[in-house]
């Protein structure tokens, strides 16, 4: 699998990486890993020349980093490259940081890690986290002790916000949203070329926008498939964050071999998109912007709700109403979750909002669903 070599980065991790988010589960609805599917899609995409592979402490309520620790420990420490994240909102001193960092590397089996975030920055959150609290001289000094070999960090905010970030501290790499979505709605062609002109390579996630991309309206998914019937309607997302010269590498969050598979397909051998094929992808996105969506990634950042609410859940049915206009299906999810767990039981506190990457209006999208589903249930 293709590699793209930077001048400052030690190591060479390929173009495809592995998100370890949203690995498969036991049970729906639980946050236990199925260790024997999971050990079944790292192998095939490491067989397969993928190399990158990225957890975080709080992924799968803090069961991705054994997970991942337990499936790469019987392969060459050198063979890959693995990446992790402080979670600056639970470190109130020094301290603090080094104990969550020592734990990360005994829950990995690693004595090192080849990439290190400060996770999921803004503006907000390096003020109140980073600014009176060294974490990153912390850092520094893990990575002089050969702890780390890169430093970068994850970020959701700004253009604005994200050139205060690179200008406070030497970078190794940067990590952002991005997909054929977000380059306006979010303006990651805006943070894409702040992190180009510093002179540090990208690192993508969320190129399938959580599974959005992979699930489009019926029309816009048609203009992709007539493009080209061999290719997922997925690959077209992940081709095009692979595109753009200064990515080293593409995370995607897989879920099931199938997901594995298809990835390491679009990807070997990797080819960019031509010109015929933006306009390809434009279209597509000109289809999709017809049905009205909330942008959710299905991150559950914004979990547990203090009131019981399944956000992410209540969203993924919403949305998926919003594409194909089934009324009856919508109506019977919602009504098949448990009564705590509905749109009807927010509160409005706000809470969730505080963590939401997206910048969603999570109270008033629930406000929206409950109203939707009011005027189904009347008209039923």
């Amino acid at each position: 699998m293709i590699a793209r070599p930077f001048p400052n980065i030690v190591g060479n991790p390929s173009l495809l990486g592995f998100g370890c988010m949203r690995l498969p589960l036991t049970e729906q609805g639980k946050t236990d890993i199925d260790y024997q599917t999971g050990q079944q899609m790292i192998d095939y995409a490491y067989e397969h020349g993928v190399t990158y592979f990225d957890t975080a402490y709080p992924y799968h309520e803090g069961k991705s980093e054994q997970f991942i620790g337990q499936a790469l420990r019987k392969y060459p420490r050198e063979s890959f490259y693995l990446a992790d994240k402080m979670p600056g909102w639970l470190v109130k001193s020094e301290a603090d940081a080094e104990r969550i960092f020592e734990e990360q590397l005994r829950k990995c089996q690693v004595d090192y890690f080849d990439f290190y975030l400060c996770h999921a920055l803004s503006a907000e959150k390096y003020e109140a986290d980073y600014a009176h609290t060294d974490i990153y001289g912390v850092l520094q000094r893990k990575k002089a002790e050969g702890k780390i070999r890169n430093l970068g960090f994850s970020f959701h905010d700004t253009p604005a916000a994200l050139d205060m970030i690179l200008a406070k501290h030497p970078w190794d790499f940067v990590q952002i949203q991005l997909n054929y979505l977000d380059w306006e709605m979010q303006d990651a062609k805006g943070q894409y070329e702040r992190i180009q002109a510093y002179g540090v390579p990208c690192i993508v996630m969320e190129p399938v926008r959580g599974g959005v991309l992979a699930s489009l309206s019926p029309s816009a998914a048609g203009v992709l498939e007539q493009a080209n019937t061999e290719r997922s309607v997925a690959s077209w997302a992940i081709r095009y964050a692979a595109s753009l010269p200064n990515v080293m590498t593409v995370l995607s969050g897989m879920t099931t071999l199938e997901q594995v598979r298809d990835n390491v397909a679009t990807m070997t051998p990797f080819a960019p998109l031509n010109e015929r094929e933006y306009e390809v992808v434009a279209a597509a996105l000109a289809e999709y912007r017809r049905s009205v969506t909330i942008p959710c990634t299905g991150c559950r950042y914004c979990m547990d709700c203090p009131a019981g609410v399944d956000i992410p859940q209540m969203f993924k049915l919403y949305n998926q109403y919003a594409i194909d206009k089934k009324a009856h299906h919508f109506r019977d999810g919602y009504q098949a979750m448990e009564e705590s767990k509905r749109a009807d039981r927010c509160v409005g506190c706000g809470q969730c909002m505080q963590h939401c990457p997206q910048g969603i209006r999570i109270p008033e999208e629930m406000q929206k669903i409950q109203r939707c589903m009011q005027a189904i249930l009347a008209g039923a």
